[in-house]
């Protein structure tokens, strides 16, 4: 039997006791400032003039034509950045090509591009003086200043999150049990839905709650190829402006409630993706653990 190390002792805080406290206090003290109060304030002036008022604010038509093209877009852009993300990830994690640090770098473009100025990229592709603009304009297809300009936006500003959440994940898994797979006769799809999607299944989750609740949230780049015509291309970012400018305060604060609460539900469902991803790999740990031990 072979001798088992001493199991070392656990970590104690260097720090002495009052520091560690000041850290906590300051922590708390930015999230109180910079999370909860506004939370807070939003939910306060929302409800105002009481839960009957607050119900007509949200049912008012132009409120809910908002609420409708935010989850259409939303309906549109994600799953195309899922499949967008799944098959990138799947490429660059499993397989070498030429071009794959291009691919990688154009993946994260749109977290180093402005949304405003990627906005203003379809407006001069697609608006009535830009470089197809003619053409549409003689076929009559609306792009921009319509609902396929929004979805276009909110695409481009939110495609990075499934495949940024993936790629990492699937480059530590390696690609042995897809080889092996393949050794014992699977096909490339048998062995896609029945190794890959199975492992990766979390971290999928993961990138579309976050890719969800950006796409609902997105301002910059709708605001540019929107328009701003009201009941017709205002997402609910955009309604909330306009209620604002215009001096309805308790509106607009119904309405920002409806995007403080999606943004509550995103964090509640990414704690429970991260609870469930740990389990998950909890097995594998202590099979590793066990080994290690022997």
């Amino acid at each position: 039997m072979t001798a088992r190390p001493n199991s070392a002792a656990p970590a104690r805080p260097t720090e002495p006791a009052p520091v560690r406290w000041a850290l906590i206090a300051i922590a708390l003290l930015f999230l109180g400032v910079f999370l909860v109060l506004p939370l807070a304030a939003v939910f306060t002036q929302a409800l105002a003039k009481g839960w009957r008022v607050y119900v007509d604010y949200i049912r008012e038509p132009d409120a809910l034509a908002a609420i409708r093209l935010t989850l259409l877009t939303t309906a549109i852009a994600v799953p195309l950045n899922l499949l967008f993300g799944l098959a990138a990830a799947w490429a660059i994690a499993k397989f070498r090509f030429r071009g794959k640090n291009i691919l990688v770098t154009l993946i994260d473009l749109p977290l180093a591009v402005s949304p405003v100025i990627s906005g203003l990229i379809y407006v001069l592709l697609f608006g009535l003086q830009g470089w197809f603009g003619p053409w549409l304009d003689a076929h009559d297809i609306r792009i921009v200043f319509a609902v396929p300009g929004i979805v276009l936006a909110t695409v481009f500003v939110t495609f990075p999150f499934v495949a940024r959440e993936l790629i990492p994940f699937m480059q530590a898994q390696g690609t042995e049990e897809e080889e092996a797979a393949l050794v014992l006769g699977a096909g490339p799809w048998t062995t896609f839905f029945h190794i890959t999607l199975p492992n990766i299944k979390w971290s999928l989750m993961y990138g579309v709650i976050l890719s969800m609740a950006r796409a609902m949230g997105e301002f910059g780049a709708v605001s540019v190829v929107s328009g701003h015509i009201r009941g017709e291309t205002n997402t609910l970012p955009l309604h909330v402006e306009i209620l604002y400018n215009e001096y309805n305060y308790a509106a607009a604060f119904a309405v920002a409630s409806l995007l403080s609460i999606v943004a509550v539900i995103t964090l509640v469902a990414k704690k429970a993706v991260e609870c469930k991803t740990q389990s998950a790999s909890a097995p594998a740990v202590v099979e590793g653990f066990e080994e290690a031990r022997s």
